[in-house]
């Protein structure tokens, strides 16, 4: 079943790829949706909504920490007054005038042997291996995964919550993982915070954890599952994944617990023993309704295609047709009915909106 896509709105927005194919975008429980781009030595904060109405101009800018730095996923503040970045030995906030507000260090992501940590901050250790940061939806606390030196030649990965007013550290877990990388996921609940650690060739590994206020509590999902965490949606109580190869989609409890599965379909025009894979790119469009694409492994531009799945089955509702044919970019589903596409060849980023037949 085709499925027609009407465009929205549409923008030049030079850098928006990392909005639908990175961690460029930040939504809150509250249906808000920022982009936050790197432009030259600042983190650019652009409300998603003004974006399309005709605003042009950064809602917020904020000078990096560490210009040499080009990785870690940061993040806003709901009010926009400061932003905390991921850094290689410290997770530092800075206010708008570009004051440091505060700085939690830690070890370093990619610790060199005779490299000084000190002095000049454009000096950047080599290696790829970064954590990440989010401001809880309230502005209070910032949840950082960081990796701790413990004496000698001994490290540990820790996932921490911050007092957002001071860095103060309010509470730890300690992680069994060897990152790559990370990003979090917040609940909509304002409770609940997700955290996604890839590493490498390893694979996935998927936590949970909830801060009361007063307690810290964690659970991993790591026994059973090589899984990339990808959406929630404030009108269901679970969430989605991805299997680490894209063989299917999930949607779970946050327990763990496994609700519907879905697994992409072939083509009409394409050999019925070749099952494409699922990018790691999808989510929910709305409450009723989840995207996802396979451009990936559909290789050719021309076969690509992204599919609309019902949001409580998983089961596949039909292929996306657009009006000037195949869109070869991932999916970024909003959760207000309309998702987002870029064109790398003129930088511009698309919004889209299903329409009956």
């Amino acid at each position: 079943m085709s499925i027609n896509a009407r465009l929205r709105d549409s923008v030049r927005l030079p850098g928006g790829a990392a909005l639908v194919n990175g961690f460029a975008f930040e939504s809150r429980g509250d249906g808000s949706r920022r982009a936050l781009l790197r432009s030259g030595r600042e983190l650019e904060v652009y409300e998603l909504d003004e974006i399309f109405a005709g605003e042009r101009a950064p809602s917020a800018a904020f000078p990096l920490p560490w210009p040499a730095w080009d990785r870690g996923v940061h993040s806003v503040s709901p009010d926009g007054t400061f932003a905390v970045f991921s850094g290689q030995r410290a997770v530092r906030a800075v206010g708008r005038g570009g004051q440091t507000l505060w700085e939690y260090r830690h070890g370093c992501w990619g610790p060199e042997l005779g490299h000084a940590h000190t002095g000049d901050e454009l000096e950047v250790c080599r290696g790829l291996e970064h954590g990440s940061c989010r401001v809880s939806d309230d502005g209070r606390f910032v949840w950082a995964h960081i990796v701790a030196e413990l004496g000698g030649q001994d490290w540990q990965e820790r996932w921490v919550v911050l007092d957002a007013r001071d860095g103060r550290e309010l509470a730890r877990l300690p992680l069994d993982s060897a990152a790559a990388g990370s990003y979090h996921l917040s609940h909509p609940d304002g409770v609940h915070m997700g955290l996604s650690i890839g590493t490498g060739q390893d694979g996935i590994l998927l936590h949970w954890a909830r801060w009361d206020g007063e307690k810290l509590t964690g659970w991993d999902l790591n026994r059973t599952m090589d899984r990339i965490l990808i959406d929630v949606h404030t009108q269901h109580a679970g969430f989605l994944t991805v299997e680490h190869y894209g063989a299917d989609l999930r949607l779970h409890a946050l327990d763990g617990t496994v609700l519907a599965e879905g697994v992409p379909e072939p083509g009409d025009d394409e050999d019925p023993g070749h099952l494409p894979r699922w990018d790691d790119a999808c989510g929910f469009v709305d409450a009723d309704t989840v995207i996802a694409s396979t451009v990936d492994s559909d290789e050719e531009p021309d076969r690509a295609r992204h599919w609309l799945l019902d949001a409580r089955t998983l089961r596949v509702r039909g292929t996306v047709t657009y009006p000037e044919g195949p869109v070869d970019s991932y999916a970024r589903p909003l959760g207000d009915g309309t998702w987002l596409t870029y064109d790398d060849n003129d930088e511009t980023l698309d919004r889209w909106i299903a329409v009956a037949s």
